[in-house]
């Protein structure tokens, strides 16, 4: 029995998937036929390896010397000849010997991929697949390649007892050690760490860095891998499928025989795919610092599953279809995007079809973060084996021209970059493009993307001439060109889109994402959010997550009771309480001596924290507030700002340069800030809107939050805290402005997959189209009109404003209301039209016509905003201030797809009807609602309740066009929020509510129901 669970028959197991197909396969191992489990799974044949000889092993040399000899002889005999012409008898110890110093020197991946000289004589030692079937003598050649397996390789010349359970070589040249584990007898892959670590000397020849391409632990569930044996510095990392969406690799079927981890052997070890991670896959390359100077550490990158994965499953589904194809990959934060993106990017680039023709001409990298950019420009540089293969956009737009019109084969630019050219470039000729689409989010709509598609689509220079030979003058030419802009803004079929992002809006599902035979729309391939933090790649951000709330009064200054719009006045009342000095004093002096007590020593001693805060003018008075605070405590720690512009705030002017520049005897720029932080001294970074997305600070251990957050902005904002340290062994938020549930909420929709519940109904524009004509602003021959002008090549611009004019002033003549409402319903309409436009071709020139018809008229159209109350802040005062800690803990997600529901339009915009309140009774009622409980009986409570779900525009929205289980989807976290709301008015329900899950449920039940009710009976 004891035989049977041994790992010694683990290993048996592995050698013989590895000889099948080979000279030495093993004739009892039954082969069977496998379905793919995944579609597009790029499968290798596997097998074909044959036993190693470790008679001939040679741990000095640390080669297979007899295989070294067969390949050479096999492939370049002549070559061969020459060498032994010129050493004669001792030509194979002169060589080998040479070889052997080759591979310490340069690594094997250098000598693998470049081969060696010797006396003149230049031999390969290995050969790759041909990008194209064209030369029948590399097919032979690559066919040549010898794989073999080594079972208990004794390595050591120190030792000789010391063995590795398996290793596998290309050619006579190890590339992979192996220990096995057997978790049946009682060790697993943490075992097989231990002894990489602590019993595997990294002096020995064969570990040392670059000897030997990748180290190995495996057992029947999970497989590790490092490039690097460093002692007890080793790292390891999972090399792992995934499991239900978290760590590990999916069970085995009870039909088959077989492990979890057998695809490693049967497709990762697969003959071409070793070929393909040697050629295309495993990279070194030296440490940079932050100005690009290599500083002699080597680092020898391999790729993770995910990432192998990804590449492949796309460059195999771009062979099979070609271009025109859109493609999604949502990966998690940490989980290596930059190289996934250079490799695909190199791949693209050399990728034939089934009948040898190029794929692709140009792959163009597009970022819309200026930091990432310089990143993956540096990432995919390294790449480059071919001088001028890779073409870096950092300086001008006129460059990213230049490098179109001269075919560079991979491109890497911003995609601000593209509507500054679109218009120089049109005439480029047309070719293949794939473009590669880095943080794919609603940037990717509209009129930005529009612009590139029409330089990328543009057909040839003799279109783009008699396009501009002479303007329409019939209504079929007219149709013509508005047809040729809907084609421009669609679907391309030269063009494939590959969009990566960690948190894909509803957009970008429906522009980039996969139909399921259900309906809904997903990723092409993903890597989710619970996999990368389970794996050990970022950390959990919501793991130690405390939530603060506000409570505060206001006493009124003046004697007289003046009136103001209630909700106006709520809002400013709201924000003077936010901003007042002692506000933003109690909270600086939570985040200070919280950081103080709790975060600053973490990381050795070096973490940093973040203050997000809600407005650039929050920002200036945190970092006034914050550097007193320091400066009074004597703290050591010095704090920089971060946002736009520059902010007036009483009298005086603030820039984030002059704030961070103040006292420090230099100036620090903009540009400079990221870096700047960096450095021991700054541990705070007040924030707003600024290195919220984009910005990689592992040492950021805390995060103060005083801003609302929600959906994408929230993930987001707070995964700035997960990038990993080797120090590092958590995080801290405190957040000031968000409850919990709210965060949670926000998170679920990106912990594992992210689907999209149907496409947007193109339909919805036809209504708009009409809502719009119902205002009697325009008619139809005001469109057409319009159209004839805009589309003449000829035409001026005066012309364009008489055509405008007539609107204009019907426009004029509406009430304050109705100018709201039609506004918002020209917003609507170019929104939905620019999004959808981009999915279908339509076969409707008149929505064409329609939208830039409004586009052109909402530029003229006033925005009609009234002045609000201001004057209120200067009548009233803080009479008190306190912050509660309301809750803290891990905000625990559900293991489930999160869905999102497509895009759809508003049936109104009104503001409502002004609410006349005396001052007095305002400031009574949010004391009432932030301050102390005095709240009413119950049945007024719930009346209260009632009333705002009334009055809830975007829930009337929703009840509007959608069915009555839709409109429960945003019913729920409405009514949540007015829950939250009544604490402070009635905290005896509040708490009932909270504290009795199935009390809540039938109360919010019964909400619904008398929401739905008296909706059907008033007829809304």
């Amino acid at each position: 029995m004891t035989a049977k669970v041994s790992e010694r028959r683990f290993e048996e197991a592995i050698e013989c998937a590895l000889l099948e197909f080979g000279p030495d396969a093993c004739p009892e191992r039954p082969r069977e036929v496998r379905e793919l489990a995944v579609p597009y799974t790029v499968e290798f044949e596997p097998g074909g390896y044959r036993r190693g000889d470790s008679k001939h092993w040679d741990s000095g040399l640390c080669l297979i010397t007899t295989e070294v000899l067969d390949f050479l002889l096999a492939t370049q005999p002549k070559e061969w000849k020459r060498l032994e012409d010129h050493y004669g008898a001792d030509v194979k110890q002169r060589f080998f010997g040479r070889l052997s110093r080759e591979i310490g020197r340069r690594g094997a991946l250098d000598v693998l991929r470049n081969g060696v000289k010797d006396s003149g004589c230049k031999f390969q030692l290995a050969y790759f697949q041909p990008a194209s079937g064209l030369n029948e003598e590399l097919q032979r050649l690559h066919a040549a390649n010898q794989f073999s397996v080594v079972r208990q390789l004794y390595y050591s010349d120190e030792s000789k007892h010391k063995s590795l359970d398996l290793a596998l070589f290309l050619n006579g040249i190890p590339i992979f050690t192996v220990e096995l584990k057997n978790p049946l007898s009682g060790q697993n892959v943490e075992d097989g760490i231990r002894q990489y670590k602590y019993t595997r000397d990294p002096r020995e020849p064969l570990f040392q860095h670059g000897r030997c391409l990748a180290h190995f632990v495996v057992d029947s569930e999970l497989v590790f891998v490092t490039t690097r044996l460093a002692g007890p510095d080793t790292r390891f990392l999972p090399l792992n499928q995934g499991r239900f969406g978290g760590a590990g690799n999916p069970p085995v079927p009870p039909t088959r025989e077989a492990y979890a981890t057998d695809y490693l052997w049967e497709r990762v070890w697969a003959r071409d795919s070793v070929l393909d991670l040697v050629r295309q896959f495993i990279h070194e390359f030296e440490r940079e610092d932050d100005k690009g100077r290599k500083n002699g550490k080597r680092l020898l990158i391999f790729p993770r599953y995910q990432q192998l994965d990804a590449v492949r499953k796309l460059v195999r589904d771009a062979r099979h279809h070609g271009p025109g194809q859109r493609y999604l990959i949502q990966h998690s934060a940490g989980s290596g995007k930059s190289f996934t993106i250079a490799w695909l990017a190199h791949q693209l680039s050399i990728l034939h079809d089934a009948e040898d023709r190029r794929v692709f001409d140009s792959i163009v990298v597009v970022t819309d973060r200026r930091i990432l950019d310089r990143q993956l420009q540096h990432t995919i540089r390294q790449f480059e084996r071919t001088l001028g293969v890779v073409e870096n956009i950092d300086q001008t737009s006129r460059q990213l021209k230049d490098a179109l019109e001269a075919g560079r084969t991979i491109i890497v630019t911003t995609l601000q970059k593209f509507p500054v050219i679109a218009e120089q470039i049109g005439r480029l000729p047309g070719q293949r493009f794939a473009v590669i689409v880095d943080e794919a989010h609603s940037s990717q709509s509209g009129e930005t993307t529009k612009s590139l598609k029409a330089v990328l689509a543009s057909g040839s220079l003799e279109d783009a001439e008699r396009a501009e030979a002479g303007a329409p003058t019939s209504e079929e030419e007219i149709e013509d060109a508005v047809l040729e802009e809907i084609r421009k803004r669609g679907p391309s079929p030269n063009l494939s889109t590959f969009a990566f992002t960690a948190t894909p809006k509803p957009k970008t599902l429906e522009l980039f994402g996969r139909k399921r035979p259900d309906g809904k729309l997903e990723p092409f391939h993903l890597y989710s959010m619970r996999q990368a933090i389970e794996e050990g790649f970022i950390l959990d951000v919501l793991a130690n997550y405390t939530t603060y709330k506000a409570y505060w009064r206001l006493l009124k200054k003046v004697e007289d009771d003046p009136h103001y719009d209630k909700r106006k006045a709520a809002h400013l009342l709201k924000s003077f309480a936010e901003l007042h000095p002692h506000a933003i004093n109690e909270k600086i002096a939570i985040c200070v001596e919280h950081f103080a007590a709790q975060a600053q020593s973490e990381i050795g001693g070096r973490a940093k924290a973040m203050i997000v805060t809600r407005s650039r003018l929050h920002a200036v008075r945190y970092k006034l507030a914050l550097d007193r605070f320091l400066e009074q405590k004597a703290y050591p720690w010095k704090s920089l700002v971060a946002f736009s512009g520059t902010v007036e705030d009483k009298g005086a002017s603030y820039t984030e340069s002059g704030m961070n520049s103040a006292g420090r005897g230099r100036v620090i720029s903009e540009r400079q800030t990221a870096a700047e932080f960096d450095k021991p001294e700054y541990r705070f970074l007040v924030v707003a809107n600024k290195f919220q997305t984009g910005f990689d600070q592992p040492l950021l251990y805390t995060m103060y939050v005083d801003k609302k957050l929600g959906g994408v902005n929230a993930v987001q904002t707070l995964s700035r805290l997960n990038r990993t340290h080797p120090d590092k062994k958590g995080t801290m938020v405190l957040d000031f402005a968000n409850d919990a549930e709210d965060i949670r909420k926000a998170f679920e929709p990106y912990y594992e997959t992210t689907l999209l519940s149907e496409e947007t109904d193109p339909n919805l524009l036809y209504e708009v189209q009409g809502r719009l004509l119902d205002f009697g602003v325009y008619a139809d021959a005001d469109v057409a009109a319009f159209a004839r002008i805009y589309f003449d090549n000829e035409a001026t611009q005066a012309r364009l404003y008489a055509a405008l004019k007539p609107a204009q002033d019907r426009f004029g003549a509406l009430v304050a209301e109705e100018k709201r409402d039609f506004r918002g319903q020209l917003t609507d309409y170019a929104r939905l039209y620019a999004f959808l436009s981009q999915i279908l071709t339509f076969a409707d020139p008149e929505l064409e016509k329609l939208y830039v018809y409004v586009r052109y008229l909402r530029r003229l159209l006033p925005a009609g905003r009234e002045d609000l109350p201001r004057e209120v802040q200067q009548n009233i005062d803080m009479e008190s201030y306190r912050i509660q800690e309301t809750g803290s803990g891990r905000i625990s997600l559900e293991r489930y797809a999160g869905q999102l529901e497509p895009m759809a339009t508003k049936p109104q915009h009104s503001g409502g009807d002004e609410e006349i309140e005396t001052l007095s009774r305002i400031i009574a009622e949010l004391n009432e609602r932030f301050g102390i409980n005095l709240g009413p009986e119950h049945r007024v409570t719930l009346d209260h309740i009632r009333t705002a779900l009334d009055q809830d525009a975007g829930l009337d929205a929703s009840a509007r066009v959608n069915t009555r289980e839709n409109v429960r989807l945003t019913f729920d976290p409405k009514v949540e929020d007015k829950i939250q709301e009544i604490a402070e008015m009635n905290f005896e329900l509040y708490k009932r509510i909270t504290d009795d899950p199935a009390f809540g449920r039938v109360l919010k039940n019964f909400l619904f129901d008398d929401y739905m009710s008296r909706r059907a009976r008033t007829g809304r």
